[in-house]
């Protein structure tokens, strides 16, 4: 078998039709770590036998399909001592393509990426302004820096309940009320798709003396099609992140850490990206990294354009069911796929647990939102079969409108008393749930999907995040981080 054949006709008028596009087997010749993961895998099925991890040594008779194209980067797409620089050779590419100075991929997804820019940008008992609808991911990166967090929050959409942008105007606001402040970090686009005006917050941090973090984890095509926003770093920003296994084709946990020098401390941002990293990745996934940004280059605009139009067609279609919003406009991702399904009536769960049944499961669904994830290996057959089995799934659970009632994690009112730090490492003590009312949470409890917390260690537990939590868990949502998930108890600091 040639192994660099990497086309895949089962997908063939479904997800991902290879005949859409150029023949992705000449992305190995302009992608040199993928190029060199291809080698590695034929060198698997010849005469080499490595004598370095991972153990299965390339074979699949012990566990089978589980490690099938597992290749190491140390001692397997490169030697242990990096004799070609593959890797720097790939990081490289991706940097000029997105016109950054230093870019870095990660095995371990924009988690791994915000926690190593989190170590870069101040020290421990810095102030920093911070989204507080951000994903864990910072917030735990808070928890490594010892920040103390200054929270600014969007506005939430009367219309769909749904977060807005961050408002530079609140950005600019909080800077000068904390003149000290060392960075201003945000998510955007949100969850849902929504930003704001990423050059406004460049201006605005910039004003301030600070560089702009942005978790744009959601992001990888911004910057990519006309009819898309600029990416963070053509609109000013200082740093991001980006997810290559959202929106792009990459093997999870894939996902780029980018910055620019002026004012990023490059040697804290690589520190901080070893001090959080495996010394052990996986060749597979940062060839696909590789390989991705091959092909965003390559055939970005062609795939993006696919994928817009894909979601055009559904969102015409969805705007046929009556009392179904559909999320779209001025500050919302043209390509993300959000529906608000209050005034239908239907309950959110019961929809996302028959599409799942129909082989068809949602990123996001709680009781009034459904998220459906459309991504460049999309076509539109695909994704119009999708939004008809939503659109019946719909009629079938139809019934009486009712408000609409933002998540718990869009709303939150939180109040910081302790730095994160303080609290995540301070004696805690376990107490019946409702009793926590007053007390100091010691951990971070977060309805998943989106994963953004409504307590976060050091806030004080108020009785709108107990209940608000308690109708996530009975509305049929994850309860994801915290200790006892069935929300029987919550973790307290005991001195406070």
């Amino acid at each position: 078998m040639d192994r660099r054949d990497t086309s895949d006709t089962r997908g063939a008028g479904r997800a991902g039709d290879p005949r859409d596009v150029r023949d992705p087997r000449n992305l190995a010749s302009t992608a040199p770590l993928f190029g060199a993961y291809l080698t590695a895998l034929d060198r698997q099925q010849g005469d080499w036998h490595w004598f370095t991890t991972p153990g299965h040594k390339g074979s699949t008779h012990l566990t089978g399909v589980s490690v099938a194209g597992d290749v190491g980067l140390s001692g397997g797409v490169d030697t242990v001592k990096f004799r070609h620089g593959y890797l720097e050779q790939a990081e490289q590419l991706a940097a000029e393509l997105w016109g950054a100075d230093i870019c870095r991929f990660s095995v371990a997804g924009s988690t791994h990426g915000n926690q190593s820019l989190a170590l870069s940008i101040g020290r421990p008992g810095d102030e920093v302004v911070v989204s507080r609808t951000l994903h864990r991911s910072m917030l735990l990166g808070i928890v490594l820096a010892g920040f103390k967090p200054v929270w600014v929050r969007p506005g939430v959409d009367a219309a769909t309940g749904l977060p807005a942008g961050i408002q530079p105007a609140v950005v600019a606001a909080t800077l000068a009320a904390h003149p000290d402040a060392r960075a201003v970090l945000i998510g955007e686009p949100s969850y849902v798709g929504t930003y704001s005006d990423m050059s406004a917050h460049a201006r605005v941090a910039h004003a301030a003396g600070v560089p702009l973090v942005v978790d744009a984890a959601w992001a990888a095509h911004f910057g990519f099609h006309p009819d898309l926003p600029p990416h963070a770093l053509s609109a000013g920003a200082d740093a991001l992140v980006t997810s290559a296994h959202k929106v792009l084709p990459a093997y999870s946990q894939a996902a780029l850490v980018m910055a620019q020098r002026e004012r990023i401390d490059e040697a804290r941002l690589r520190r901080g990206f070893e001090a959080t990293y495996t010394t052990s990745p996986s060749g597979q996934i940062l060839a696909s990294i590789d390989a991705a940004r091959a092909l965003l280059e390559r055939d970005g605009e062609q795939l993006i354009g696919r994928m817009l139009e894909s979601v055009a067609a559904a969102r015409r279609r969805l705007h046929e069911v009556p009392g179904l919003l559909v999320v779209e406009g001025e500050g919302v991702d043209p390509a993300k796929l959000v529906v608000v399904l209050s005034g239908t009536g239907a309950h959110g769960i019961a929809v996302e647990n028959e599409l799942i049944d129909s082989g068809m499961p949602v990123e996001l669904a709680d009781r009034d939102t459904i998220v459906g994830l459309v991504t460049m290996a999309d076509d539109r057959e695909g994704v119009m079969r999708f939004t008809e089995a939503l659109v019946n799934s719909i009629e079938r659970h139809r019934g009486a409108p009712r408000p609409i009632s933002p998540a718990a994690s869009w709303t939150v009112e939180a109040e910081a008393v302790v730095t994160p730090r303080d609290a995540f490492f301070a004696p805690s003590e376990r107490v019946p749930f409702r009793s926590a009312v007053g007390r100091l949470s010691a951990e971070l409890v977060a309805p998943y999907p989106p994963g953004i917390p409504v307590l976060a260690p050091g806030e004080l537990v108020n009785g709108d995040s107990v209940e608000a939590l308690v109708q996530a868990k009975a509305d049929g949502l994850r309860i994801a981080y915290a200790a006892d998930p069935s929300l029987q108890t919550l973790q307290v600091l005991t001195e406070y």
